[in-house]
């Protein structure tokens, strides 16, 4: 694994626990020389994770839309920025750089970025692992909102069992080696 996209909040949060678990994985993504890919902002703990990398000497890919380059205030001491022209185009060099992708704290953004990958996991586009770091058992909601789909026969089992969960960085980058995607979805009629 070479680079791992994380999605994440451009604010810190209300619990000092996802600044600190930020800076968890930018340390152990910087120790495995696993490049970071993520939103390019500088801010929130975006930009705590990429600091972090850097301090640690380890490489970080920006990519963010024109239109929040100066809104989200863009890194500028990155080992790249791409700037593209549309949110659109962002997620899709962030799925093209990326060997995996994983979900911290964050808001609407951070799950409509992270829904979109897993769910191009489940139709074939990419056949990467896709995990959420549980910090501070924020997406504890979340994960029990998945168990229900599941168990409304809304997402098969072996879809369900992609999505890579652990509250501890280590334990999470060791279920990403170990993945193993599932067989491409298809679809029955009734």
């Amino acid at each position: 694994m070479k680079s791992i996209a994380v999605f994440c909040g451009s604010s810190n949060g209300a619990s000092e626990a996802y600044r600190e678990g930020a800076i968890l994985l930018g340390k152990e993504l910087a120790r495995r020389n696993i490049t970071l890919v993520y939103g390019g902002a500088s801010v929130g703990i975006m930009g705590i994770v990429a600091d972090t990398v850097l301090q640690e000497g380890g490489k970080v890919i920006g990519v963010i839309p024109a239109l929040l380059e100066e809104r989200e205030i863009s890194h500028k001491h990155l080992t790249e920025l791409i700037v593209l022209n549309s949110m659109h185009e962002r997620k899709s060099k962030m799925m093209e750089l990326a060997d995996g992708f994983i979900a911290l704290p964050g808001g609407p953004g951070t799950l409509e970025e992270f829904f979109e990958v897993f769910t191009w996991s489940q139709i074939g586009l990419h056949q990467k692992p896709c995990g959420i770091l549980n910090i501070n058992h924020y997406y504890d909601l979340l994960i029990a909102l998945f168990d229900h789909m599941q168990d409304e026969q809304f997402l098969q089992a072996q879809y369900r069992n992609t999505l890579l969960v652990d509250t501890d960085v280590t334990g999470l980058l060791e279920k990403f080696l170990t993945y193993t995607p599932p067989v491409i979805k298809t679809y029955q009629k009734n």
